[in-house]
């Protein structure tokens, strides 16, 4: 239990709409503002259509390293989704759309696209606690350690829409019970979580975390096999266009509060070098092998490198 690791350490870190900044945040420091204690709307998840996992070939596994899970699909840039049921959401200023009514337009065209990405968020192992409290240079070097990289905007998106194009990478509904999400607010102490003084932040570090171990929500999955996209903690990845202050990061699918916790919101409120207590990551890579489509080509990754020590992130101490 959390209180247990807590007791034992003593004794011996949203966009309403599509593409725009969140402004869930405090203006103090660029934080999440307190969430209201809400009672999630609970829906039968029976009435989301079933997402099927693609079983690939033996050509298409070859694409993709055996811990990465290989997309190859069409992407739309501008999509047109119907929600029908909504809750605005007064303390965070946002709009959290609780069911979608099926089917995705696109009003411009679409990409195709084909890529790898990691399963789990990192560091990729099923029963794994997620890294936090790293930034996006940090993120991008732990991925080029492995040979991979950060995903962009449309390969995350593509990745937790699954092949049906859903809303969630589980349905047509939002579920609490599927994903990691709408855990009550903690009020974080900012000078105890940002002390350089292990004995003064891990102690805060604990009582925040609301994380569950990679894989441990075996409903939160898309049609593509990734898992915990939305929810748990929120993902850095490269934005295809420059956004304000995040210049080419960006934050997909949040944690585990009650935020707007679907494939498409995208938060560029934060700048690069970032970190909070519910901020981790996953890395792609480019798909190897001849395509039999013409896949659109990223842009290039971007060069702008950090020039303070590298963070490999913050896990809770094992059980």
């Amino acid at each position: 239990m959390k209180s247990a690791r807590f007791n034992a350490f003593v004794a011996g870190i949203v966009a309403a709409h599509v593409g725009c900044n969140a402004k869930d945040a405090d203006p103090r420091r660029g934080l999440p503002a307190p969430t209201a204690s809400v009672a999630p709307e609970r829906v039968d998840a029976a009435v989301d259509p079933p997402a099927p996992t693609i079983d690939a070939g033996d050509a298409e596994r070859d694409a993709c390293p055996a811990d990465m899970a290989f997309v190859q699909t069409s992407y739309c840039p501008d999509p047109v989704m119907r929600c029908l049921s909504d809750e605005y959401n007064a303390p965070n200023h946002l709009t959290i759309c609780k069911r979608f009514a099926p089917g995705q337009s696109c009003a411009g065209p679409e990409r195709n696209l084909r890529f790898c990405i990691d399963r789990y968020e990192y560091p990729n192992e099923r029963g794994a606690h997620p890294k936090v409290m790293v930034d996006a240079y940090d993120a991008e070097a732990l991925c080029e350690a492995r040979g991979k990289r950060l995903c962009f905007k449309s390969e995350w998106e593509s990745a937790c829409e699954g092949p049906e194009k859903l809303p969630f990478p589980y349905g047509l509904v939002r579920s609490a019970e599927k994903c990691n999400i709408d855990n009550v607010w903690i009020n974080p102490d900012l000078d105890r979580l940002y002390s350089p003084a292990p004995l003064v932040a891990t102690p805060e570090l604990l009582r925040l975390d609301q994380s569950v171990r990679s894989g441990a929500k075996e409903g939160c999955v898309s049609g593509f096999g990734v898992h915990d996209l939305t929810g748990n903690v929120d993902e850095w990845i490269f934005s295809e266009e420059p956004r304000g202050k995040a210049r080419w990061a960006g934050l997909k699918g949040g944690a585990w509060g009650h935020v707007r916790n679907a494939c498409r919101p995208m938060t560029t409120s934060h700048p690069p070098d970032f970190t909070y207590y519910f901020i981790s990551f996953r890395c792609c890579a480019d798909a190897t092998g001849e395509a039999p489509i013409d896949p659109w080509k990223h842009p290039p990754v971007p060069s702008e490198k950090k020039t303070t020590p590298l963070r490999k992130g913050w896990v809770p101490p094992q059980d």
